[in-house]
């Protein structure tokens, strides 16, 4: 099992953060703490996505003139990890946004209170 995990490292760390994201975006109730969550729960995802596509002995998807060549790594994963970054932080931008908004207006981030506040 050791020697297993010791090859798979890259999947154990993704399972790992991504649990711990998932914890902080159900458990907490501060507003800020949940997006932290959510950020972690991205990240795991881009790092399953470029542990995913790893090739042992790979090279890169550059063809040479006279052909042939081993196996070549995918670029699609590497670059919708990229797109997904740059979304994943323009989201982070408008939550915090949204955030500061909140607390200007009520002067908490706690779900709890946020909730009773809403429902009078």
């Amino acid at each position: 099992m050791i020697e297993l995990l010791a090859t798979r490292w890259a999947y154990a760390t993704f399972v790992f953060v991504m649990v711990t994201g998932l914890y902080m975006m159900i458990a907490s109730p501060n507003l800020v703490k949940k997006v932290i969550g959510l950020n972690l729960f991205q990240s795991a995802v881009f790092l399953f996505f470029v542990a995913s596509a790893y090739v042992a002995g790979g090279s890169p998807a550059i063809v040479p003139s006279e052909g042939g060549g081993g196996p070549y790594v995918s670029p699609l994963p590497h670059v919708i990890v990229l797109t997904a970054i740059v979304v994943g932080v323009s989201l982070t931008a408008v939550a915090l946004a949204l955030i500061v908004r909140i607390y200007r207006e009520y002067g908490t981030l706690d779900e709890s209170v946020l909730r009773e506040v809403t429902d009078d």
